[in-house]
């Protein structure tokens, strides 16, 4: 019999547990947005019909993108002149697209910062476009760090400077905004974009997809400055055009209907958060503080190799003494409801991500398991 033709499964009363999700990515969402959601597949606020069946010409859908726009507009303390974006593709197309607007046909190059796996993934698709100056490259160091500003070495007439605010696979993140004020920035927030306050000012351009913190896959917000389309060359193909998505509205193409009501949903919730994005910034350095202190106590027994100056707020990286070691600390976490501890896979150890929708309670516990795991097998 084929998976597809089997029987609906009655869920078991343990399926009921509680569980804690620590995924990298798509990461967990918020209890109640899940229950908003899941009432909006059978029939969405003020229409007769299913999120999943409503069209994205219709004013209904009109109106999540303009309360979405508003509601991050809010968040962000954003300026009139930015536009944001719903598009597809994932931060791995901005990687294509921003070097078309910004860099192809200009003499200059442009600048990029590789500080984990993400960003060194975006040099290549740069590369096709224009010329691209490394100013910085954490590989010899096994990505262990972030640059120091002595470090960096910036040409004021660079097209752009790119870099990434939150490197998920190793636990880096920049607690600092890089680069010059007459170079237009661009950066990539993916894992932490609404995480914590960002001066959005100073930045020209930024992405994140939504996997994180602002809700399922499938969406990707762009911030960008309007001024920088004056420069974009003609000829790009039409979907890899921010004009033609700015001049839509984000519904040049069929866009992600339900993902991006989900990430309204998501903007509702962090405006109802005490303190908005300040508050849940203190929740998330809380967060991160609980379990880096269990890290710090162990005696080696879990080990980072992650320059304290630079860890990720998001995402928590460790290993054990081994890989067997590590393998039963997996298969007993989630025996006991800890879920998404897995590595990346080209990095392999532990990682606990912490997004937004994470609990203060859920890091408790998991902090609590990893006390008793080492008292057990240390």
């Amino acid at each position: 019999m084929r998976v597809w033709d089997r029987p609906a499964l009655a869920l078991a009363p343990s399926a009921h547990r509680r569980v804690h999700n620590f995924s990298g990515g798509p990461g967990a969402l918020p209890a109640e947005v899940l229950a908003e959601a899941q009432e909006a597949i059978l029939r969405a606020p003020g229409s007769d019909l299913s999120v999943l069946g409503i069209s994205h010409r219709s004013a209904w859908f009109g109106d999540v993108l303009a309360e979405a726009r508003d509601n991050l507009r809010a968040l962000l303390d954003l300026p009139s002149e930015y536009e944001i974006l719903f598009l597809q593709g994932g931060a791995s197309l901005q990687f294509s697209m921003v070097p078309m607007a910004l860099l192809r046909g200009r003499s200059q190059a442009a600048e990029y910062v590789v500080g984990g796996y993400w960003s060194a993934k975006a040099v290549p698709e740069a590369q096709r476009e224009g010329l691209v100056r490394i100013i910085w490259n954490g590989q010899d160091g096994g990505f262990s760090r972030l640059p120091r500003a002595g470090e960096l070495s910036h040409d004021p007439e660079a097209a752009y400077l790119h870099y990434v605010a939150n490197e998920t696979v190793e636990g880096l993140q920049f607690h600092r905004v890089l680069g010059l004020d007459g170079v237009a920035r661009v950066c990539d927030m993916s894992s932490d974009f609404l995480s914590r306050p960002v001066d959005c000012r100073k930045f020209a351009l930024i992405y994140a997809h939504a996997q994180k913190n602002l809700g399922p896959a499938g969406v990707t917000v762009v911030v960008l400055r309007r001024d920088l389309l004056d420069g974009v060359p003609d000829g790009l193909p039409a979907m890899l055009d921010y004009r033609n998505h700015v001049h839509m509205g984000s519904v040049y193409n069929t866009p992600p209907v339900f993902a991006i009501y989900v990430t309204l949903l998501l903007t509702r919730w962090l405006r109802r958060q005490p303190d908005g994005l300040a508050g849940m910034a203190r929740l998330n350095e809380a967060k991160a503080a609980l379990l880096y202190g269990v890290l710090d106590a162990s005696g080696g027994f879990y080990a980072s190799s992650v320059a304290v100056p630079d860890r990720s707020i998001m995402n928590v990286t460790f290993r054990l003494p081994d890989e067997p070691l590590e393998r039963r600390f997996l298969a007993e976490a989630e025996a006991e409801g800890f879920y998404g501890l897995q590595g990346h896979r080209s990095r392999g150890g532990i990682r606990a991500s912490l997004y937004n929708a994470v609990t203060l309670e859920s890091v408790r516990a998991l902090a609590g398991f990893m006390e008793d795991f080492r008292a057990r097998h240390a």
